[in-house]
């Protein structure tokens, strides 16, 4: 009985162990299925997980879409961040290159290697040594101007004034006497005489006054010199006094083209250099003349000297005060000749640093800050001395931008040599579109859109600063610019864009103040004329289209002068017709026009 028992028990405890294993084992299967799983999709959720941006506000990021805290938008899928890129690299969106109009061109390729050839600016004068003045000989007042027109033609001999003078009245009294002893004191007589003859008054005149006795209240001067009267000097009524001049000559038989260069091209110019002259005037003809003198005297403040060529003008083709261009060929060194150039546009300047940016992947668009050191310039051409090759593929068009992009990616910048993030209002924008080209075109031509008063009042203060900007520029004050520049920004960030409730007047003003605002910042960080004005040409585009899509209540003149920018020509914003020319200073404060008025 008792051995029946024990195999009962020893069945129940096998079947015990069966079953708990078969409980325990299963169960530790569906448990490490269960664990699979979720960590699959933990992994799928990190994949799929998405990161949400504003267009205008890249700073902003959020896990799910909504709106842009900051000015209200929509937010768009942010891109995931570029892999494999080096400490210096980084990389824009396919949009942000085509809203910024980013064009590029490979060194020794699409860009020329050096000709021998140098465009100089220039301006027609007047020939110095052909000019003569016709001054008075003795004091009086003007009775009657027979010269007062400029630009008059004056033949030697020919009449000029009718002239009143106390001195006159007493030398003819003296003259009657002489006359009537000339033949017992023929010397007291010939004395008088020469006294007349010495103010340049003889002939007929004196003769009359000798045979009538009576004495003259006025006496006729004429003219020994001949030419083109250039400056009057007097009016009718106005006192003259010995030794003044009343007005100037100028034989335009010959003229002057007097140019620029600059301080780095000095060395290449010599006196007798052809050179090949065009004027906006002649389009289809050209002129040809040699270098006749070169200053030896730099200007302190345009950092130039003048070059002077002499040219023919019988037929009166040049005017004084036209505008002309001339090409110097064959001044190169051959030793140079290896030197590959590219384009103005491409280089960025801050002090004594010349940079490009280099596209170094060419089937990405990522981009690099590269040093360079600059050679002479040639037109509108840099010579390359340092810091590119020829296979590199650079920035050409759209410079701006792109720098922008790398001070909010916080790597090296034109303003920011060794990296790290520039705060910039909003800490810069990626996908500036900025266009070098904006700053080139004649005239806007942008629809006025309905925005409230306020609004236009705030963008007044914006643009009044602006105006205060440009006056700083016109008297070479560098400190004040960057003063200028900060202040600009400071209202600019008060411009409220909620009152723009219209969906198409918030886009416009979110791009255009990106644009004012990049080229602003700009502008604050460097003590460079230059470099500021350069950048103001492009920060002048931006105001300008910004005045013509919301308007100001108030009428703004948009001028232009053809000799800014190495004769590309810029414009600005004025609010007097009056031109007072921001890119050159005291050098040439007068050149330019109006070209459009925004009301």
């Amino acid at each position: 009985m008792k051995n029946k028992k024990l195999v009962i028990y020893i069945g129940l405890l096998a079947l015990g162990f069966l079953l708990g294993g078969m409980l325990y084992g299963g169960a530790s299967d569906t448990e490490n299925e269960d664990m699979q799983v979720t960590e699959h999709n933990h992994v799928a959720v990190e994949e799929t997980s998405q990161m949400w941006t504003c267009s205008m506000h890249p700073q902003i990021m959020q896990p799910e879409a909504g709106d842009c805290p900051i000015c209200g938008m929509d937010l768009i899928p942010a891109a995931h961040s570029a892999e494999g890129l080096s400490v210096n690299e980084f990389k824009l969106s396919e949009n942000a290159m085509a809203l910024a109009n980013i064009q590029t061109s490979i060194v020794g390729k699409s860009i020329s290697t050096v000709d021998s050839g140098v465009m100089l600016s220039g301006k027609i004068t007047e020939n110095e040594n052909e000019t003569a003045t016709m001054p008075a000989h003795f004091d009086g007042r003007i009775e009657k101007l027979y010269v007062n027109s400029l630009g008059e033609q004056v033949n030697k001999g020919q009449a000029v004034a009718q002239i009143y003078s106390p001195a006159l009245i007493a030398a003819q009294q003296e003259l009657i006497t002489a006359y009537k002893l000339r033949a017992s004191q023929p010397q007291l007589y010939k004395a008088v005489r020469n006294k007349f003859k010495n103010w340049k008054i003889h002939g007929a005149s004196l003769d009359d006054v000798e045979q009538t006795g009576q004495v003259k209240t006025s006496f006729t001067i004429y003219s020994h010199v001949s030419g083109v009267v250039t400056e009057i000097a007097i009016n009718e009524g106005s006192h003259i006094m010995d030794g003044k001049p009343i007005f100037k000559v100028s034989n335009l038989n010959t003229v002057w083209a007097n140019f620029d260069v600059y301080e780095n091209q000095i060395s290449e110019f010599k006196k007798g250099q052809a050179i090949v002259i065009r004027t906006n005037a002649y389009p289809n003809k050209t002129f040809k003349g040699k270098v006749d003198f070169i200053d030896p005297i730099l200007d302190t403040k345009t950092r130039t000297v003048k070059l002077r060529v002499v040219l023919n003008n019988k037929n009166g083709l040049f005017k004084p005060g036209m505008f002309v261009e001339g090409e110097l060929k064959g001044i190169t060194d051959s030793s140079e000749a290896h030197f590959a150039v590219i384009p103005a546009s491409a280089v960025l300047w801050t002090g004594k640093r010349s940079v490009v940016y280099l596209k170094t992947n060419p089937n990405e668009p990522i981009f690099e800050m590269r040093d360079i050191i600059l050679g002479h310039q040639i037109g509108e051409n840099y010579q390359i001395l340092e810091g590119l090759q020829d296979g590199d593929e650079i920035v050409t068009n759209g410079t701006f931008t792109i720098d922008a992009a790398a001070q909010l990616h916080g790597k090296k910048s034109m303003m920011n040599k060794d990296g790290g993030k520039v705060m910039t209002g909003h800490e810069g924008h990626i996908g500036m579109h900025i266009n070098t080209s904006e700053a080139e075109k004649p005239l806007n031509k942008n629809a006025r859109l309905k925005v409230s008063e306020e609004f236009k009042n705030q963008l007044n203060i914006v643009f009044n600063t602006y105006i205060e900007l440009k006056n700083a520029l016109a008297i070479d004050a560098s400190e004040h610019v960057i003063n200028q520049s900060k202040v600009l920004l400071a209202n600019l960030s008060k411009v409220n864009m909620k009152l723009l409730t219209d969906n198409d007047a918030h886009t416009r003003w979110m791009s255009l103040k990106k644009d004012i605002e990049t080229t602003a910042q700009l502008i604050s960080n460097t003590e460079d004329l230059n470099m500021q004005r350069t950048n103001f040409k492009y920060l002048s585009a931006s105001m300008a289209n910004a005045l013509e899509v919301f308007g100001i209540n108030e009428k703004v003149y948009h001028l232009y002068c053809p000799m800014s920018d190495h004769n590309k020509g810029a414009y600005w914003l004025s609010k007097e017709d009056t031109v007072v020319n921001p890119y050159f200073g005291g050098a040439m404060l007068t050149c330019g026009d109006v070209k459009q008025i925004i009301k």
